[in-house]
């Protein structure tokens, strides 16, 4: 889910990316010949949320060696060549203009939507594919473009899933923890809208002008019985949670983060458990079959830790592009023209593009949709919710 940037840190506290990432290590047995190269866009430092970037990364990389381990692109080794976005679109449409120019045969991959808006505006300028791996935001891009698909559901489809089960849960009061961003606008829209329908309904409160302590107190004036996270992570996101939690006046309202902030480990490390039990949207099956089940092990191993579902994103991506590659040429016309006709096996189920009303791109419609949580035993462990 794509949650936007922190803050900047102040220079002497944010690391400088590097300037020119280093493509992967990609050759593997029975491939020759020059590499057919794919950009890869992902944040790994900050402000970008870099954990998020290293599990999308992680997948891309398990991907190309799975594919270069299969003899390749006709017998040429896919090879990726990455680079930094930092959550800085200005980041991102420069480094498209580079990998464009370095000859990539497609760009792949980011997590931040303001991002991926960025980097499609520049994909559809210069008439390079970009398959799109985490964004969310529907509006992707401002046109109907050919050169850029989509894997995440788009931010009104999760989004209404999980305003259902908010629904589905008895809360009819729902206060949103916002702050300016046409990321969390979109959402809190989709939210409001599908809420009204059915007899709900939100209020806004802007974290900007409110103290923790003051959010407290809205809510319990408000009577609010839900408090839905639109906030940057892991401030000031972590800092309202605990002052709610802390709050005895507020026992027993729930907390939830649509934009998956407590998929990654900061969240978990909240102390007295404070992160469990905050339901958020993932894009995982129940059950992963066996492909899935393939990949989340080798990512596990790799990670150290439970893939989450953006490491599954990250290999489908180039599952996707490697069986558009092989069919199709590295010709990026005809790459584009491919999008229709895909029909791939991935981690989380079949693969298929088509156009959905209101999206500009060429859209997986759709991705399994989950709210999850941290079970307050083992935040290690997560509960299923709801599936839509």
């Amino acid at each position: 889910m794509t949650p936007p940037p922190p803050a900047p840190a102040s220079p002497s506290e944010s690391p400088s990316p590097p300037p020119c990432a280093a493509p992967s290590p990609s050759s593997g047995t029975g491939t020759g010949g020059s590499a057919v190269r794919i950009g890869a866009l992902v944040p790994l430092t900050r402000p970008g949320w870099a954990e998020a970037g290293r599990h999308l990364l992680a997948g891309l990389e398990l991907a190309v060696r799975d594919v270069n381990g299969t003899g390749g692109i006709a017998g040429s080794p896919l090879e990726l060549v990455v680079r930094d976005t930092a959550a800085d679109p200005r980041k991102a449409a420069a480094a498209v203009d580079e990998l464009a120019g370095l000859g990539v045969a497609a760009l792949a991959g980011e997590y931040h939507s303001v991002v991926a808006r960025a980097a499609a505006a520049g994909a559809d300028a210069l008439g390079v594919p970009f398959l799109c791996s985490s964004a969310v935001l529907d509006t992707l891009t401002e046109q109907p473009t050919p050169w850029v698909a989509r894997l995440a559901p788009a931010q009104s489809h999760g989004w209404e899933v999980y305003a259902d089960f908010v629904l589905g849960a008895g809360h009819r009061r729902v206060a949103v923890a916002a702050e300016p961003s046409v990321y969390w606008e979109s959402g809190t829209g989709v939210l409001r809208k599908r809420l009204a329908r059915h007899g709900g309904s939100l209020v806004e409160l802007d974290v900007r002008a409110l103290t923790p302590a003051a959010v407290c107190d809205e809510l319990v004036g408000r009577r609010a019985t839900a408090l839905l996270l639109l906030t940057g992570h892991p401030e000031p996101a972590l800092s309202v949670v605990t002052a709610v939690r802390g709050d005895p006046r507020l026992t027993g309202i729930m907390i939830g983060a649509p934009a998956g902030q407590p998929e990654f480990t900061e969240w978990g490390a909240l102390p007295g458990g404070d992160g469990a039990a905050v339901p958020f949207l993932r894009y995982l099956p129940e059950r992963l079959g066996p492909l899935g089940a393939r990949v989340g092990a080798a990512l596990r191993e790799e990670l150290g830790r439970a893939p989450s579902f953006v490491a599954f994103e990250g290999y489908d991506t180039v599952t996707v592009l490697a069986d558009v590659l092989r069919s199709h040429g590295t010709d990026r016309a005809r790459v584009a023209a491919a999008w229709p006709g895909v029909d791939v096996e991935g981690t989380r189920g079949r693969i298929r593009f088509s156009r959905v009303p209101g999206i500009g791109v060429w859209q997986w419609a759709w991705a399994p949709v989950q709210v999850v949580e941290r079970d307050r035993a083992d935040p290690e462990r997560f509960l299923v919710l709801h599936s839509g």
